[in-house]
């Protein structure tokens, strides 16, 4: 299994946390949920750093060369993530959450869980 990270420091951004929650809630999200080998992606925002960005996890066999969904948060923020990596990941567990399926990040607060 391989993990990717793309991390974007927003300082010279006309972006904010703020305008890219409301990009994943309109729109950022649903195009990923298509994607054949990933697993899982969560997008990840720090407002002490100002920084934004995403966390993909994806199966061993899966080609990350494949097409992917326009990758507007680029167009968007106006340059390519200040970080990107990519690892292996050596172990992988999920714990027993407290929030269920409904629970889908701050970009979906208080909206409810769309069918």
């Amino acid at each position: 299994m391989k993990a990717t990270l793309s991390w974007w420091d927003l300082t010279g951004s006309g972006q904010t946390i703020d305008s890219l929650r409301v990009y994943l809630r309109d729109e950022g999200v649903e195009p990923w949920k298509e994607v054949h080998g990933m697993r899982l992606k969560f997008w990840i925002s720090d407002r002490e750093t100002n920084r934004w960005g995403a966390v993909m996890l994806w199966d061993s066999g899966a080609d990350l060369t494949a097409p992917m969904p326009p990758n507007r948060a680029t167009e968007l923020i106006g340059y390519p993530p200040t970080v990107r990596m990519l690892s292996d990941v050596e172990a992988l567990v999920e714990g027993v959450g407290s929030g269920g399926p409904d629970e889908r990040g701050l970009a979906f607060e208080g909206i409810g869980n769309p069918s």
